[in-house]
């Protein structure tokens, strides 16, 4: 299989480093400042007593001119738009395209653009960070990779990408609904991201004042209560599990989106919170905290645009 690896982040490049170590054909297609950070390191992967070292394949937009079998994309939403077009030229009649996104929106982009048949549902579970040196800091023990077609149907190609990260060491269990596990996905998600951003603190830090767990369970709340209006509700053990994710004393767990926030970068805000809050309203689900944490976001998003437009003007 022909694997192109869009982007080479601290998720796309941990599992294309991976299926690189373990033999298989593996593209990297980047922006040219990060081609030059790896032709000059090299892609270099490490954390939990593992370390990787490797010299990619890689290819900027303007050389992409072939097509490939599968397509991992694992650039933030708001590349999105970019990546889709850079990426076109790599698709093909037989392409799968798994993106590693999260939320739900980008599914309909891809589906208008290539075509709903190419497209698979795609559920990433790493815990990484890319360092000052632009090297991959794996930080947390999960690393998973979820897909299935959108209908639920069976399929020989789901069958052959699952085979592919299981034999590179990246669990790919058989889930029965792949539309279910993002759902649960996101649900996870917004309220790590919700939570550290209305406190502007780690799990830990939160949680170690009067009121923080409490705020932390009521952001779940609401979301879990949007996946179950819209047809999938979290399992008890997955909402156990994510419970005890955003209540842990001491946890020093961050979500890149609130990394993002610290940085003064821009952020996924309406793609993780924005358009779950808009579902939310179809749905008759109040949501009131996560109003809260989606318009806080929305203030530093029009900062951060403000800051880029003087930048560029300047």
């Amino acid at each position: 299989m022909r694997i192109l690896t869009v982007g080479a982040g601290a998720v796309g490049g941990w599992f294309g480093a991976r299926l690189a170590r373990a033999g298989h054909d593996v593209t990297f297609l980047v922006r040219p400042q990060r081609a030059a950070v790896l032709r000059a390191r090299g892609l270099r992967v490490s954390g939990l007593g593992e370390e990787i070292a490797l010299a990619p394949q890689l290819v900027t937009a303007d050389e992409l001119a072939q097509t490939y079998d599968l397509v991992l994309l694992s650039v933030k939403s708001t590349a999105l738009d970019r990546a889709t077009k850079d990426l076109a030229p790599a698709v093909g009649p037989r392409t799968a395209i798994l993106p590693l996104l999260n939320g739900m929106a980008h599914l309909d982009r891809l589906a208008d653009v290539f075509g709903r048949r190419a497209v698979l549902g795609g559920v990433a579970k790493v815990v990484t960070t890319l360092d000052e040196h632009g090297d991959i800091v794996r930080m947390a023990p999960p690393s998973a990779v979820l897909t299935g077609e959108l209908d639920g149907a069976p399929s020989a190609r789901v069958d052959a990408v699952r085979a592919l990260l299981t034999g590179a060491g990246i669990d790919s269990p058989d889930v029965p609904d792949i539309t279910a596990a993002m759902w649960h996905k996101w649900v996870f998600i917004t309220a790590l991201c919700a939570s550290t951003c209305l406190m502007r603190g780690s799990v830990g830090e939160f949680n170690a004042v009067p009121g923080g767990t409490e705020l932390a369970r009521a952001l779940l709340a609401e979301a879990a209560a949007v996946a179950a209006a819209a047809g999938y509700p979290v399992p008890e053990s997955e909402l156990a599990f994510t419970t005890q994710t955003v209540t842990t004393a001491g946890s020093r767990l961050t979500p890149s989106l609130y990394r993002d926030v610290l940085a003064g970068r821009s952020t996924e805000v309406e793609h993780v919170l924005g358009d779950l809050v808009a579902r939310a309203r179809t749905l008759a689900v109040p949501t009131p905290l996560l109003d809260l944490a989606t318009l806080q976001l929305r203030v530093h998003q029009h900062r951060t645009a403000q800051q880029e437009q003087g930048a560029a003007t300047g």
